[in-house]
């Protein structure tokens, strides 16, 4: 069995931990497939199993490989995405991060996450995308986030006038600082802290949630991710921000946008004890009485 290991950076204090994840995959007897600039930064600071091969682009990963383990934080795991692309290789995350939400398997769980994935005792989570159609190029060959896209004014600009539309169908005109259309996967992230809903994963719909709208009665709305939404925007800067998970581009305001649901899914390795409402309790605090 062979797993391709990404992250972005290697810490002085992950040492121990790193160490603990690479002698573990050796023990399981699974070969790793690193990522050039991080084996790079290892290389001398960790003892790596003999049959370690790197990669540096996403057509390396070939079908020999089942999975791509994530050593970071939620946006590394999002970094993960656009190297599996539509290949049938799993993702797993291992939390060295902060939060992880996404990268929901803990360093202590290591040794146990690389057991479940050699004895193949582990559960997939399906989770569905959103894909961007423009009249320009955006995010190269890679058009597609597992959390959301956003349509953002300048740092230094006023709010912008966002037209939206439900397959050719006006929806509303948000006077904002900015508009997002998130996954269900997404609607933890930059859309919860806009005050957006939590979604349920398996849920097939769109969270279109305002950035520090203008207007008192505009609210979240979710709807069907079987519609196209697009966008019209007015805005006295020449130009906007689009953004792709962690992604950013800056676009002529009078771009043709449109966003609808990537043709193929993402699978997400988790642990059997693990789940949607145990993550929503222990990462997002949920319930938690702060008076005990």
């Amino acid at each position: 069995m062979k797993a391709a290991i990404y992250s972005r950076i290697f810490e002085d204090d992950q040492q121990d931990d790193v160490q603990l994840f690479f002698s573990a995959l050796e023990k399981e007897k699974i070969e790793p497939v690193v990522a050039q600039h991080y084996f790079e930064q290892i290389q001398h600071r960790i003892k790596l199993p003999s049959t370690t091969s790197v990669f540096s682009t996403s057509d390396q990963l070939t079908e020999e490989i089942e999975f791509i383990i994530s050593l970071g934080g939620d946006g590394t795991l999002l970094d993960t995405i656009t190297l599996v692309r539509d290949k049938k290789i799993s993702i797993m995350g291992v939390n060295f991060g902060r939060l992880g939400f996404l990268a929901s398997i803990g360093k202590n769980e290591v040794d146990e996450a690389v057991k479940a994935i050699s004895k193949r005792s582990y559960i997939l989570d399906k989770r569905t995308m959103i894909h961007v159609d423009a009249n320009v190029p955006l995010f190269g060959n890679v058009p597609y986030g597992l959390n959301e896209f956003a349509i953002h004014k300048r740092d230094v600009d006023s709010m912008i006038k966002i037209h939206a539309y439900l397959n050719g169908e006006f929806l509303n005109s948000y006077w904002a600082d900015g508009l997002l259309v998130s996954t269900p996967t997404g609607s933890t992230g930059y859309s919860l802290s806009c005050n957006g809903p939590v979604v349920f994963p398996e849920s097939g719909s769109f969270v279109i949630t305002a950035v520090s709208p203008h207007n008192l009665n505009v609210r979240p709305i979710v709807v069907p991710d079987d519609n196209i939404i697009s966008f019209e925007i007015e805005s006295r800067s020449d130009d906007i921000i689009c953004s792709l998970d962690s992604r950013r581009e800056l676009v002529s305001k009078n771009v043709q946008l449109a966003v609808r649901k990537e043709n193929f899914d993402i699978s997400l390795v988790r642990l059997r004890e693990n789940n949607f409402l145990k993550t929503l309790r222990n990462k997002l605090t949920w319930g938690l009485d702060k008076r005990n």
